[in-house]
């Protein structure tokens, strides 16, 4: 079982295997959630070129590579990216790996002239502490779509809100320092690189997804939502432009 299993790996020895985060109860099951929300939307994901955003070890990578895509996957951390190739091995003909900080794009050997169909940006805003600069390092790789997916807080503000996260963790902020931007505050930044910005109608069935904003409390201590930056108008039902106060679960 060269995904799932815990067999010892070179690049592990003595150290943590990054799966013990990514391969939690929780964390699985969010994943299986959020890609089958993504997929309910109608959104033209086949045969794309991709830019993966901190791809972890590659859970989420297999959803595009399913449909047909090219992807080129970064992360952070030496352990994911040694997990990446591990995993993918036999299938590099599609996939390539790139070092990517975001809180020190210029270290990166990610070609600053690549453009993308797609950026995939899910589960990674919320651990940094400068989401705008990363937002203007990564919106020019965007030929057509900019999918994100990101912990909010509550309020009709425009706010950061930063807060420590445990960097010893291969799932968290690697220099210890996130946030939970509002949604607007997210809505607008996107807003000064696509002409168009879109929230879902629909929420993952999964229980950090809130689908009434109108509440004073969320009720979860991780609230997340979706955005999708365009260049071009979407004729979408499930889509909506503009911060929607109700939604529904997929």
């Amino acid at each position: 079982m060269r995904a799932g299993g815990m067999q010892p790996v070179a690049a592990w020895d003595n150290q943590r295997d990054p799966r013990s985060d990514f391969h939690s109860w929780w964390y699985l099951r969010h994943t299986f959630r959020v890609m089958e929300h993504l997929a309910s939307l109608n959104l033209p994901l086949k045969n794309k070129r991709i830019l993966e955003i901190s791809a972890g070890i590659g859970d989420l990578t297999t959803f595009f590579m399913d449909r047909g895509c090219t992807i080129d996957a970064t992360d952070s951390r030496p352990e994911n990216l040694a997990m990446l190739k591990w995993r993918f091995e036999k299938e590099m003909e599609k996939l390539r790996f790139f070092f990517l900080d975001l809180e020190h794009p210029a270290t990166s050997n990610l070609p600053r002239t690549e453009r993308y169909d797609i950026v995939f940006n899910f589960g990674v805003l919320y651990h940094l502490a400068n989401p705008k600069e990363s937002l203007e390092y990564l919106a020019p790789f965007a030929k057509d779509l900019f999918l994100l997916e990101t912990c909010v807080s509550m309020g009709s503000e425009e706010a950061i809100n930063l807060v420590k996260e445990e960097k010893a963790h291969f799932s968290q902020a690697m220099h210890g320092t996130g946030c939970r931007p509002t949604r607007p505050w997210i809505y607008n930044q996107l807003k000064r690189h696509f002409p168009h910005v879109y929230m879902p109608t629909t929420q993952p069935n999964w229980k950090n997804f809130i689908t009434d904003w109108e509440a004073k409390e969320s009720g979860t201590p991780l609230t997340r939502s979706i955005f999708i930056g365009s260049h071009k108008p979407l004729d979408n039902p499930l889509l909506v432009e503009g911060i929607p106060m109700q939604q529904t679960k997929h």
